[in-house]
């Protein structure tokens, strides 16, 4: 009996913890808990933006996005339709939206958009907060955004991941209109057309999708045309063929350690047309060389993939979002660029998987979250020790650049999953009263 009773003894406090938890999620997961989130995330970063706004200045990219705001406005060139630019023409939307007020509220501006996209994510997500697991995933979306606001406040990504997250959610009721958006965003930042990529490889309204988007590309062509802009539509295609390898980027990690260990004539310089830090050595050109090859070659190899496992019946939605989801890793981990900004390339994708999480999205998500902190570690908070290629800084930068790689070999690896089990595995059924991500 004094067995028996030293064992409730040990099990009542695991019980008590446990529906505690229960009930610290139960509030959590709530419409006014995802509402003081979302006030407590933007609140906060407009804090940190205050000085900067104050004194009618920008921080990040904005300083370059305003100085083309403002020439175009003062009449001078503008790039992307007089000039050949690195980002598709649809990137004037935000760029020129934050200078209507003039450039000393540029910054301000650029956050109340960034802050307006965000709600309309969460608000879409979440089915206006009567969704709980799409709580669930608004709340991961912006710990993610958190995580990341050095560069997700800052950059167009901040703009398109939104859209893109919209998109996905209205893929099966208003597939038009979800095409369209998934258009636009790629029109502004190329990186959603990997998403496009996988609606198109197994959505079951794909050709609505692509009318949609073949409808925002003959409308983009139609004002570049009306301003004699056609020559440098595409220039985003082709302006950054002849940069080196980016510090940063999964690709450049080798050449990274050998100018830490100051061997081989490896070096990390400044390449100051792009604001950027770059690394040479032996053997990069073939880096850089292939670096275009591998990508297209990883994206054709995952594409088939996708085609394969659609043939042998696997769940339409998480082929989708595994798929979009390798993609957009192989596009990462292939890149000779490697930007911060890019791990909100996955972000968009992961909340959306979270609205109706498996125990490999979660995993997924997890690793995805600690991806995050890893990158905004490196930039910006010990950037200058990595330029220094101090140990701690390019053993972090390693940490950071294998979770890439794993994060995109976990997704391979459940592609391969998926069409190994096909039509065998469970079939998710929605009801569109109480969830309403069904995507396909």
């Amino acid at each position: 009996m004094a067995g028996q009773t030293n064992d409730r003894a040990a099990v009542a406090p695991r019980i008590i913890r446990r529906a505690q938890t229960a009930d610290f999620a139960d509030r959590m997961l709530t419409r006014r808990w995802l509402v003081r989130a979302f006030l407590l995330l933007h609140g906060a970063s407009l804090l940190a933006l205050l000085p900067a706004i104050i004194a009618g200045g920008t921080v990040g990219d904005l300083p370059l996005y305003r100085e083309w705001a403002m020439a175009a406005f003062e009449g001078d060139e503008i790039v992307g339709i007089d000039a050949d630019w690195v980002y598709p023409l649809l990137a004037w939307l935000p760029i020129g939206a934050a200078n209507l007020l003039g450039a000393p509220l540029y910054q301000l501006l650029w956050f109340l958009m960034t802050a307006a996209l965000n709600w309309w994510a969460v608000w879409v997500l979440s089915d206006g907060g009567r969704s709980r697991r799409g709580m669930l995933a608004a709340h991961a979306f912006m710990l993610g955004f958190l995580l990341l606001s050095p560069v997700a406040l800052l950059r167009l990504e901040g703009i398109t991941g939104p859209l893109v997250i919209v998109g996905l959610v209205w893929l099966s009721r208003r597939p038009l209109v979800a095409g369209a958006l998934l258009a636009v965003a790629t029109w502004i930042k190329v990186w959603p057309a990997m998403v496009i990529a996988a609606v198109v490889a197994v959505h079951r309204d794909r050709w609505l999708v692509v009318l949609a988007g073949f409808g925002v590309t003959a409308a983009t062509a139609a004002i570049s045309a009306t301003f004699g802009g056609i020559p440098h539509l595409l220039s985003f295609l082709t302006m950054q063929t002849d940069r080196a390898l980016q510090l940063e980027a999964p690709i450049a990690t080798p050449w990274v350690w050998a100018a830490a260990l100051d061997v081989f004539g490896s070096r990390v310089y400044q390449n100051r047309a792009l604001a950027t830090r770059e690394v040479v050595g032996p053997l990069d050109g073939g880096a850089i060389l292939l670096s275009t090859p591998l990508l297209i070659a990883a994206v054709a190899c995952i594409a088939v993939l996708l085609l394969w496992a659609r043939r042998r019946g696997a769940d339409s939605r998480e082929l989708l979002l595994v798929g979009a989801f390798a993609l957009v890793a192989a596009s990462i981990v292939f890149n000779k660029v490697g930007s911060p900004q890019y791990l909100l390339w996955l972000l968009p994708i992961a909340a959306v998987a979270m609205a109706r999480p498996t125990a490999w999205w979660r995993r997924m998500t997890a690793l995805l979250l600690v991806t995050s902190l890893l990158t905004t570690l490196i930039f910006p908070i010990f950037y200058m020790p990595l330029v220094r290629l101090e140990w701690f800084a390019v053993l972090l930068l390693s940490a950071r650049n294998a979770l890439l790689v794993a994060l995109l070999l976990a997704a391979v690896a459940k592609l391969v999953q998926l069409g190994r089990t096909g039509g065998l595995g469970p079939r998710a059924t929605v009801s569109t009263n109480t969830q309403p991500l069904a995507i396909v």
